[in-house]
């Protein structure tokens, strides 16, 4: 089979189990194996790059693609529509930005603004503000936040929250409890940042032992994965090897 058709069978593979996988009618199938290639190009344009902007992994590359070419332009655009509706959702979106930007003490009165109306005690914003909080350098208000949540929604589920209670803890300099937040959070979190941020902890501890072990179980998953989600971990893949430099306890790939 010569190499460009085997590629468009590949594609056309790909895209069929897409098809399959989040149930679009079937006859695409027809078509990307009638017309391997043209098939996979429409396909891919028309449903494939549509769905694959909407999933997580999708909205992290289009922001770190976004970040890259003009990294102000999201804060700038977030201003603006707060500017022209004070709105929670634009506040949200506003704190968001300025979270990502580096300027997590400006987040942090974006988020409380926000948490007014429907959104009032909203379990996700606060979360997202206790991340602000440990950002800010003010663990103490986080880890209190997080803690009058969960006492107030103790069925409230947030690997995210879970991560941003364990950071609070490090900060705060409770490592036996920092530690044991960490050991959980490593063995279910998607990705790479809670093996970094626990990584970074570990160095600042002097754990020389637990560090070494960490750094080549993250090693193994960063090899594991595929280019995309790569990718999207790239940030934390780099703390990671930072943190093994420092130690001298070996990195992540």
């Amino acid at each position: 089979m010569p190499f460009a058709l085997g590629l468009h069978v590949i594609v056309a593979i790909f895209f069929a189990s897409h098809v399959i996988r989040t149930g679009q009618d079937k006859y695409w199938l027809m078509i990307l194996f009638a017309f391997p290639g043209l098939g996979s190009l429409v396909y891919g344009l028309m449903i494939w790059l549509p769905d694959f902007r909407q999933s997580h992994a999708g909205r992290s590359v289009v922001r770190g693609a976004r970040k890259l070419l003009d990294p102000s332009r999201e804060l700038r655009e977030a201003q603006e529509q707060l500017d022209i509706a004070a709105t929670a959702d634009n506040r949200l979106r506003l704190a968001e930005a300025l979270l990502n930007y580096g300027r997590a003490s400006e987040a942090v009165v974006q988020y409380q603004a926000a948490l007014v109306g429907v959104h009032a005690g909203d379990p996700g914003i606060r979360v997202r503000l206790a991340h602000a909080l440990v950002d800010a350098g003010k663990p103490q208000a986080a880890r209190e936040d997080l803690e009058k949540l969960i006492a107030e929604k103790p069925d409230f589920k947030s690997p995210e929250g879970h991560l941003v209670y364990a950071r609070a803890l490090a900060a705060l300099d409770e490592r036996p409890k920092a530690r044991e937040e960490f050991e959980v959070l490593v063995g279910y979190y998607a990705g790479l940042e809670a093996r970094a941020r626990y990584a970074q902890a570990l160095l600042a501890w002097g754990d020389t032992p637990r560090l070494r072990d960490l750094l080549a179980e993250a090693d193994k998953i960063a090899k594991r994965m595929p280019g995309a989600a790569r990718d999207i971990n790239r940030e934390w893949i780099d703390v990671l090897k930072d943190v093994g430099r420092k130690a001298g306890a070996g990195q992540a790939a």
